[in-house]
């Protein structure tokens, strides 16, 4: 995860559990159906059950055939540099084409044919060449869905849809976590993947239900919404946005910190807990993606009203806290809680992030492209810190490593606290 100035008179006052369905079509001018905005509450709901299926359970089930550490690590790699290296050019592509839908259908597609080809093929190329497609396509989702959601209800609404996006979004994670966990425990592995294959009849039946005449393409992009015309600003222009760059590098050490911790607390939730530490992991993620479900809806709403900046200082703020505290116990049930923690910090990110980036974009035609370059940079930190935390876990122990992490977090939120302005009622004539 823009809205500009006071967000919050255009329309009712926020509301912490996020505005009904048909608030959005008799607040904003623009007036979407109440069709259009389920359509895209159920999308993001089953976009996320479909991402899960060929995810966090695919490494457990390559291992069922035999598959080592090194060629499971190598294919989860090449899937996650094929999604770096595409997320610059999807945003790019988003920006020019109107036809947003078939996009996202394309990569649904996509993930369909991936997923098969992992549940018939269990081998080295396929399971790569499937990753490569996987990585590649799912790049489209998350610029595709804020173009629509913003070319639907409009800047002065849009911290409510992305609110609302999160928490559709984070619900359907912990819904397939629990379901894709039961169908494997009970039928098995590969009955994971064949879920992935029925869930995309109804995320594109979801998707049919989003009006496309209801999408304005200069708003999908961040275009002008004045008579001046779809006037797209250069790449050398964002590059010299100070407050952009200046987010940029936030977000970078901000992802660069937290990427690492859950690893690192996976390792640590493993030794000598034997079988039951899969259960606890799956309580970690099941802690965090129920609390941004909880926490999303509020913090798009308030963020019109409270401004940018307050709620990006509490997501970075519970970060280095949070670095900290699995520092100082080693008890299961405190770790699993501290989790709460992560939730906080990944929900407001998720949604305030896509918020700023529409801000500081706003009449330049470059929104998907600025949020496919941001996600790029933040693609290429959390891989950094995966690598560079787990060497010094390995020299210098878990507490080293947590420390080292939560100093990075610390340091960005220091950056973010100084240097970052408030961006709710940023100008966009200074990139004419």
């Amino acid at each position: 995860m823009t809205p500009r100035p006071p967000l919050a008179s255009t329309s009712s006052s926020p509301r912490s559990d996020g505005p009904p369905v048909d608030a959005f079509a008799s607040n904003s001018p623009r007036r979407p159906s109440p069709g259009t905005l389920r359509g895209l509450d159920w999308l993001n709901f089953l976009l996320a059950d479909v991402q899960t299926g060929v995810g966090p359970f695919l490494a457990i089930y390559l291992a069922t055939y035999g598959w080592n550490e090194q060629r499971v690590g190598l294919a989860l790699t090449i899937g996650g540099i094929a999604g770096i290296a595409t997320q610059t050019p999807a945003g790019a592509l988003i920006d020019h084409l109107k036809s947003k839908r078939a996009l996202i259908a394309l990569g649904v597609l996509a993930l369909v044919i991936g997923a098969l080809s992992i549940a018939f093929f269990p081998f080295f190329w396929p399971v790569v060449t499937a990753q490569i497609l996987i990585g590649a396509m799912s790049s489209f989702f998350i610029p595709a869905i804020a173009a629509i959601s913003l070319g639907i209800v409009g800047h002065d609404l849009f911290n409510r849809r992305q609110g609302r996006n999160q928490t559709f979004n984070s619900a359907g994670n912990v819904f397939a976590a629990i379901a894709m966990g039961l169908l494997g425990y009970y039928i098995s592995n590969r009955a994971v993947f064949f879920f992935v294959a029925v869930l995309a009849l109804p995320t594109i039946l979801s998707l049919l239900m989003i009006r496309p005449d209801e999408i304005d393409y200069e708003l999908a992009r961040g275009a002008r919404e004045t008579g001046a015309g779809p006037r797209s600003a250069r790449i050398l222009d964002l590059l010299k946005d100070r407050p952009l760059m200046i987010f940029l590098s936030c977000a970078v050490m901000f992802h660069f910190a937290n990427a690492a911790m859950l690893p690192l607390l996976g390792e640590m939730l493993a030794k000598g807990k034997g079988r039951s530490s899969m259960m606890f992991m799956s309580a970690c993620v099941v802690t965090t993606q129920f609390t941004i479900t909880m926490l999303a809806a509020w913090a798009g709403s308030m963020a019109g009203s409270w401004g940018r900046k307050p709620l990006l200082l509490i997501g970075f703020g519970v970060l280095p806290l949070r670095g900290v505290l699995y520092t100082l116990t080693t008890s299961v049930y405190l770790l699993v809680g501290i989790q709460v923690l992560d939730g906080i910090g990944a929900g407001i990110f998720g949604v305030v992030s896509v918020l700023v980036i529409a801000d500081l974009t706003r009449g330049t035609g470059r929104f998907n492209l600025t949020l496919g370059a941001i996600s790029t940079a933040v693609g290429i930190g959390a891989a950094l810190s995966q690598t560079i935390a787990g060497s010094i876990v390995h020299h210098f122990g878990n507490r080293a490593g947590f420390l080292f992490l939560a100093t990075i977090a610390a340091a960005a939120f220091v950056i973010l606290w100084l240097f970052m302005p408030e961006t709710r009622d940023h100008q966009p004539d200074a990139h004419a």
